[in-house]
């Protein structure tokens, strides 16, 4: 598969598409310092051989896509004490670059999936953009971070000192995995750890990553937005996430009007193999229903 650039504003987006374009486009949206193929190759084959047409990217500030280094220094500290003034950008301007995304793509609209972060830049891609939006599906998401904080534990992998090089990298990620993980399921080390090589290739960039954080940390509640949308709704989570507790998935479902809540006993904060049947059934029929609703 070949990674593209697009000219999204002042920024460059890196891409890769899948399956046939005259599909229901599905875009999927990564999380926090995730780049476009934390979503498994498998699991995106499997999605465009249902019948739809895949695109999945870099977030700004990861992997290929434009990091802003020029921004502002991030203050990870100032903004837990609520001082979010060192956030460069917001959840809004993510979302803003899915919009602009699409349009170099020269889509109208698209069902909008994502995971973690990228499950918070589709829910305001859905507030900011509801025409350009046939479904959206929440993955172990949250409206606000407020609702569903972390586990102790799993705030401290989050917060714990960036690796200082490739090979510490790719030794740490099951460490992660463990601590953030589906508990209920086998965790893919080689993957994982293939997984965390090629992204630090791509685009390694820790103070990256603390201005997506702050601009999760930021954003104002959806909740209030998200009462006014009017779009086939899927909220997957979780049960035993310890990074967005499950509280977090029910408070996304509870604010959407009509929205699907299934959730996974023995799911962490990543997507088991085992599971990706049932998960792809879910959105396969929230895709189906985004198109019917569309005429």
């Amino acid at each position: 598969m070949t990674t593209q650039k697009a000219a999204v504003g002042p920024l460059e987006i890196a891409y890769e598409t899948f399956g046939d374009r005259a599909d229901p486009p599905v875009l999927l949206v990564m999380g926090l310092g995730a780049q476009l193929i934390a979503w498994h190759d498998e699991f995106v084959a499997q999605l465009a051989g249902r019948g739809h047409f895949v695109v999945r990217y870099d977030n700004r500030d990861v992997g290929e896509s434009t990091h802003l280094h020029d921004a502002r220094q991030p203050d990870v500290a100032a903004a837990m004490g609520g001082d979010f003034s060192s956030a460069a950008y917001l959840l809004s301007d993510m979302a803003g670059d899915a919009a602009g995304l699409l349009d170099a793509l020269d889509l109208d609209s698209a069902h909008v999936i994502g995971a973690s972060m990228g499950g918070m830049i589709v829910q305001q891609f859905a507030i900011d953009h509801p025409q350009r939006t046939r479904s959206l599906t929440s993955i172990m998401s949250t409206p606000d971070p407020s609702v569903s904080p972390p586990t102790e534990a799993a705030m401290g992998a989050l917060l714990r000192p960036p690796a200082s090089s490739r090979q510490e990298v790719v030794d740490s990620a099951p460490e992660m995995w463990r601590l953030i993980g589906s508990p209920g399921f086998a965790h893919d080390i080689p993957w994982i750890q293939t997984i965390a090589g090629r992204g630090y290739d791509r685009g390694y960039d820790p103070t990256g990553v603390m201005r997506q954080l702050l601009a999760i940390q930021a954003s104002p509640d959806r909740r209030p937005g998200l009462a006014e949308l009017g779009v086939p709704t899927l909220v997957i989570h979780g049960e035993d996430d310890p990074l967005v507790p499950l509280p977090g998935g029910q408070a996304t479902a509870d604010a959407v009007p009509d929205a699907k809540l299934v959730t996974f006993a023995g799911m962490g904060h990543d997507l088991p193999q085992e599971l990706w049947p049932a998960i792809l059934d879910e959105i396969s029929e929230v895709v189906s229903r985004g198109e019917q609703a569309r005429g």
